[in-house]
């Protein structure tokens, strides 16, 4: 029996938190333990996930940490995960997994790939707002298949939905260290990583709720004007505080010894200053990278050429 530890990071959760947890457990894969970080709550979610301990101790176990930030969390949580578990699962606070999640999951990772190599399944969900009234799905498939030419540019994986095997575990176990203030967001990280030196799969079933309340660190939304204003949002985040070339320098600096080809050379191609424009015209020409969006793929060329990227 394949076993499963999700990981969860947890702060001032005590309102949807609970729900979550008992979705993890009411999954059809039976052998699923679950490694919650708690974040440094200042509400009751330690409280009730003491009594939840209580009610589960061969399930749950939980790690009291001061406020280190979301992708710090998740990275902690990936450290300190059961390293026999042959997968693992990250895990928000707020949202509720369909039964079928990680048993599909399983499936797709054990049907097509050898156990030794990296890699990772995340889906498409079904958006709700804070009662858990279905919205419809999102995000849209992609219309352009997962590498790492599109990860260097844009996350596609939502966090929640991710399950990975354990070799993928070890890909970034057996790494140096990562500075996790020039990373984006954890679930980011793991895509740049896994489709660099594994297999990144895309499952268009829903598998979770995805709720919406207003205190999501990242959303969702179906509107034309919710969309506009994540993807302005979105940019200004890259853009403005030059994070997509932190990132990826980061990446540099841990990974790029062990890259080739192709992927060597784009990587290098993208974090190399371009401080006049016929460099910036040169990258424009030479760079295969991509967004989903053909539109938003030409934007990021013209932002190359005015210098904000």
């Amino acid at each position: 029996m394949n076993k499963v530890q999700v990981l969860l990071s947890a702060y001032n959760g005590e309102q949807y938190i609970s729900e979550q947890i008992q979705s993890i457990l009411n999954q059809r894969h039976p052998s699923i333990s679950i490694l919650i970080r708690d974040d440094g709550s200042t509400d009751r979610t330690v409280e009730l996930l003491e009594e939840l301990m209580r009610l589960y101790p061969d399930k749950i176990k939980l790690i009291k940490g001061p406020n280190v930030g979301v992708v710090s969390s998740f990275f902690e949580l990936m450290r300190s995960a059961d390293s026999e578990a042959d997968y693992y699962c990250f895990c928000d606070q707020d949202d509720v997994w369909l039964d079928h999640k990680v048993e599909s999951a399983i499936t797709r990772l054990n049907s097509s790939l050898h156990t030794e190599v990296p890699a990772m399944v995340f889906t498409t969900t079904y958006l709700t707002d804070d009662q858990l009234n279905q919205k419809g799905t999102w995000p849209k498939p992609p219309a352009q298949e997962p590498s790492f030419f599109n990860a260097l540019y844009e996350n596609i994986a939502i966090g929640a939905t991710i399950t990975m095997n354990q070799s993928a575990r070890n890909l970034f176990m057996n790494s140096e260290s990562v500075n996790s203030e020039k990373v984006l967001m954890h679930d980011w990280w793991f895509y740049l990583l896994i489709s660099a030196f594994g297999t990144v799969i895309y499952d268009n079933t829903p598998s979770m709720l995805y709720r919406q309340h207003s205190n999501n660190v990242v959303g969702g939304s179906n509107s034309i004007l919710g969309k506009l204003k994540s993807k302005w949002a979105s940019f200004k985040r890259h853009i403005g505080r030059d994070l997509l070339h932190k990132q990826a320098s980061e990446f540099h600096r841990i990974y790029g010894s062990r890259l080739q080809g192709v992927y060597k050379e784009q990587l290098e191609l993208f974090i190399t200053p371009r401080r006049r424009f016929v460099d910036r015209l040169r990258y424009a020409r030479k760079s295969r990278l991509y967004r989903q969006s053909r539109a938003e793929s030409l934007l990021f060329k013209f932002f190359i050429l005015i210098g904000f990227i």
